[in-house]
């Protein structure tokens, strides 16, 4: 059975720490729509909570609070560094239920912004997507491609964004007035051809840095913790 383990920081929210030490996590764009899509599957974190005694438990309470229902399997949710494989082994390990054993390396998914997490995810034999929306895909094992799509005379960037936001896609960089860089599948591609937009995809690029998917809004120039 695949399970789906997300990364906190900067994947499925971002991080605020108050002045009493606690958390507070604001979901990121599209996370709750893809989380709600997703409801099916078993989801987990691997997430580093950061250091000092408690930081799991309030990483865990923050979590509670801005996903409530969303991971409630405490095997699933692994709290500790990501600079190894380690923990990624770990992960997988603990998603025996009772009676079967674990779920194979491949059926699981690990799902991070950072292109050094996911290639020691890789390294423990689990797939990786860059982002939530294409978390879906590396389930189905199907590719996600680095896009260039162009906007003609009468087309807006707001326009491109609706699409986007319905399907498989996730800009990047706005390159120009005309020119969106993008990630994308052949789905995405897909919906967004025939929306009017011209897609050129360029070849897919695995684990890589460039996935770099950190802005704060689908459509403004990508900006460069709490569970990270």
């Amino acid at each position: 059975m695949p399970v789906l383990f997300f990364d906190i920081g900067a994947t499925l929210a971002d991080v605020r720490v108050e002045a009493d030490g606690s958390l507070v996590l604001s979901p990121r764009p599209r996370v709750l729509a893809v989380l709600e899509e997703l409801r099916e599957v078993r989801k987990g974190v691997i997430s580093d909570p950061g250091p000092g005694e408690g930081a799991a438990e309030r990483a865990a309470s923050a979590l509670r609070k801005a996903f409530p229902g969303r991971f409630t399997d405490g095997a699933l949710v692994h709290w500790g560094s990501k600079d190894g494989r380690e923990i990624f082994d770990e992960a997988v390990a603990g998603t025996a239920e009772e009676g079967a054993p674990p779920s194979a390396a491949d059926e699981c998914v690990f799902v991070g912004e950072d292109p050094e997490e996911r290639a020691f995810a890789g390294e423990a034999g689990l797939r990786t997507a860059a982002h939530p929306v294409f978390a879906r895909a590396s389930m189905e094992n199907r590719p996600v491609f680095p896009a260039r799509i162009e906007l003609s005379e009468g087309q807006e960037l707001p326009a491109l964004e609706a699409v986007a936001n319905r399907t498989e896609v996730v800009p990047v960089r706005i390159a120009s007035a005309r020119l969106v860089l993008a990630m994308a599948s052949a789905r995405g591609a897909t919906a967004l051809e025939q929306a009017g937009f011209t897609v050129d995809l360029r070849e897919p690029v695995e684990g890589a840095a460039a996935f770099p998917v950190r802005g704060d809004h689908p459509l403004a120039p990508a900006r460069g913790t709490a569970p990270g």
